[in-house]
């Protein structure tokens, strides 16, 4: 009975000096921690679990440039060629998203300056139409209420994708751009 209290402290021990030297230190009973319950595909196409990834997001939020993930598992579960191809997996994944994301973020930088430029525009010509066509009909009178509202609507949605939309988008970009570089390593315990 004392081997095993021996054994239990030389288990923590050895956990708690791992831990010690991995900047991002992840513990999993088996591989398929880092998987979805629900999808039994092989790993190499695999959804990845969202607690994963939220506990991923959680690590790496302060952290800047280059790091280590390192994946915590058992010996008697431990397979090498599981884990090529899950860290295969985990690259393909978070280069997809960060790809994903950074075309997502210029689509609605591009389109937030055309709104904007185009509620300016409006607004132009909504001051062109006050200025040398007031009083003259009704026509234009329509025109000049019409003009107005829509060019302020149109240029604060733009100014508002410009900066709010992709300030939502920008912390998982950065997320995902970060992980395509991190250094993942397997380790025993």
């Amino acid at each position: 009975m004392n081997e095993e209290a021996d054994e239990g402290e030389v288990y923590e021990d050895e956990v708690k000096e791992i831990l010690a030297k991995a900047e991002i230190s992840i513990l999993l009973d088996t591989y398929d921690d880092i998987f979805s319950d629900f999808d039994p595909r092989p790993y190499n196409q695999r959804a990845l679990s969202d607690d994963f990834l939220l506990e991923a997001k959680k690590a790496t939020m302060d952290r800047e440039g280059n790091f280590h993930l390192r994946f915590l598992i058992p010996r008697s579960v431990r397979k090498l060629d599981h884990e090529n191809t899950i860290k295969k997996r985990l690259r393909e994944h978070f280069r997809k998203h960060a790809l994903l994301l950074e075309g997502e973020i210029k689509k609605v930088r591009r389109e937030g300056a055309f709104m904007a430029l185009l509620g300016a525009v409006l607004l132009i010509l909504a001051t062109l139409v006050a200025h040398y066509f007031k009083d003259k009909s009704i026509l234009f009178t329509f025109l000049l209420i019409l003009l107005e509202p829509a060019g302020w609507f149109t240029a604060w949605t733009g100014l508002d994708q410009l900066y709010y939309t992709v300030n939502e988008k920008k912390p998982d970009y950065i997320f995902y751009e970060k992980m395509t570089r991190v250094e993942m390593t397997f380790i025993s315990y």
